[in-house]
């Protein structure tokens, strides 16, 4: 088993996060942090003191970090919507004080993100198998290139990618059935206000017949629910678990891919292209976002995360340091200039 906590270097920004002294905590923050993959790289310093009594966790959005030289700028966005690669975390930080000042249970269904609002809920759902929960944010991380969310173990076992530490995700930020996008609009959350989280109303989904994750058998078979919404699973409502809506959802296959820039002009690109020859065979695959027509300059489809992130590493350390893990829909993937 994977135990990809080992990605999560929150003991290490803990007190970025929550005090003035930024600047000299990214100088040493800076020297610390090493990145790489789940194989090794990173291993985050002795965590601090456990919790012994229920932390108040406070609404925070945060001012701009640097971990490594990489600048995070934290923000409210209420249409966040990427994706990209997930990895976990558990037992190291279990019962440890998250970036907002809530207790991490890692049999919680909460994650930790670079930049989103704390706390927030966002729908996380595997490319891979269609599984889809809605999760909480309540920490920072995780500070490895490729990688946009850590979720705790419990989300990572519920979305099927325990035992490999990693997957193909989308994340977007939740909402209810009227658009309403589920971010904490307040300045402080008591613990008493935190006990009485329910659960987020599950998202429509359209109906097709699909091989259903494990445990949703018997629920499909059943005519009574097959064809209607599946309500999300009923959580502790003593504790503060994050929300769940397990539903299956229909997903297109998709392509993992390293990229290395992309430009509005294609010559640009084609040059990047060529400096690259000596780190793998690159391609130019055009996209039009809005009224700009952009070319991508990326390597793949990878056959794997850890063969991506090896790829990515060699990039960043030829002198690409803004290089990223992509994930694309195989038919947005195809075209090649």
């Amino acid at each position: 088993m994977i135990d990809c906590h080992l990605l999560h270097p929150y003991a290490a920004v803990k007190r970025l996060l929550g005090s003035g002294q930024g600047a000299k905590t990214c100088a040493a923050l800076g020297i610390c942090i090493l990145i790489a993959g789940c194989g090794g790289g990173y291993r985050p310093p002795p965590p601090g003191p456990i919790s012994s009594s229920p932390a108040v966790g406070t609404y925070k959005v945060g001012n701009p970090y640097k971990i490594a030289g990489q600048w995070y700028t934290p923000k409210e966005d209420p249409y966040y919507d990427r994706v990209g690669i997930a990895s976990w975390y558990g037992k190291k930080f279990n019962g440890r004080l998250t970036a907002n000042g809530e207790v991490f249970d890692m049999n919680n269904f909460s994650a930790a993100h670079k930049t989103l609002p704390m706390p927030s809920f966002v729908k996380v759902t595997n490319l891979d198998n269609g599984r889809s929960l809605v999760v909480r944010v309540n920490d920072r991380g995780p500070f490895v290139h490729g990688r946009i969310i850590d979720l705790s173990r419990r989300a990572a076992k519920e979305l099927g990618f325990l035992n490999q530490g990693t997957a193909k995700v989308r994340v977007e930020i939740a909402k209810n059935q009227i658009g309403e996008s589920f971010v904490v609009a307040k300045g402080t959350a008591s613990w008493e206000e935190q006990k009485s989280v329910i659960a987020v109303p599950a998202i429509a989904v359209e109906s097709r017949p699909l091989a259903p994750p494990k445990g949703f058998a018997a629920a499909l078979a059943n005519p009574s629910v097959k064809n209607s919404t599946l309500a999300p699973a009923t959580l502790n409502s003593n504790r503060a678990r994050g929300a769940v809506a397990m539903e299956p959802t229909v997903t297109s296959p998709t392509l993992l891919y390293v990229q290395a820039g992309a430009f509005s002009d294609l010559g640009n690109a084609h040059r990047l292209r060529d400096q690259l020859s000596a780190v793998g065979t690159f391609g130019v695959a055009p996209v039009q976002i809005g009224n700009t027509r952009y070319y991508r300059v990326r390597i793949g489809p990878m056959a794997t995360v850890e063969r991506a992130d090896q790829t990515l590493i060699e990039l960043i350390n030829s002198g690409h340091p803004n290089a990223r893990i992509v994930v694309d829909k195989m038919n947005d993937a195809c075209q090649v200039c």
